[in-house]
């Protein structure tokens, strides 16, 4: 499998910690960039990651919108999970899957998880997922054996 994602809409070249643009996909775009706050890039980019890893492992978009009046967004925020996992069929998912999409979408920017928590996160490594420094490992062969 070669999987790349790509969006590049939304990238700069500039200081990613105090943004205030209004930019991304509606879908993918974090609660605090809609609210019209000033946002950190890289806190944005693992809620925009939430809804990339969640729409590969149930095959449906998390919810439409992060705003309170979206009813799939606002199940989370509320913390009605166990209704939401319901509605979007992913009771079946693994209890620690499910932790980590609604610790990536959190609301509250500073209690989403950073890239070495999600890294280490027992989902990352159980037994449904390559340990991240086996994909490490093969992307750097891959992109070795690229150069030659």
């Amino acid at each position: 499998m070669n999987l790349k994602i790509a969006d590049f809409g939304f990238a700069c070249y500039k200081n990613i910690y105090n943004l205030q643009s209004y930019r991304g996909t509606m879908t993918y775009m974090a609660p605090e960039i809609k609210e019209g706050r000033q946002y950190d890039g890289t806190q944005v980019d693992i809620f925009s990651m939430g809804v990339i890893l969640f729409i590969m492992a149930v095959g449906i978009f998390p919810f439409m919108e992060a705003r309170n009046s979206d009813y799939f967004y606002n199940l989370l925020l509320t913390g009605q999970t166990d209704i939401y996992w319901q509605k979007v069929q992913g009771t079946n998912l693994s209890a620690e899957f499910r932790d980590l999409m609604e610790k990536m979408f959190s609301h509250d920017a500073n209690r989403r998880p950073t890239l070495d928590e999600i890294r280490d996160h027992p989902w990352m490594n159980s037994a449904d997922t390559m340990p991240f420094e086996q994909v490490r490992r093969e992307i750097m062969m891959e992109v070795a054996s690229k150069k030659q």
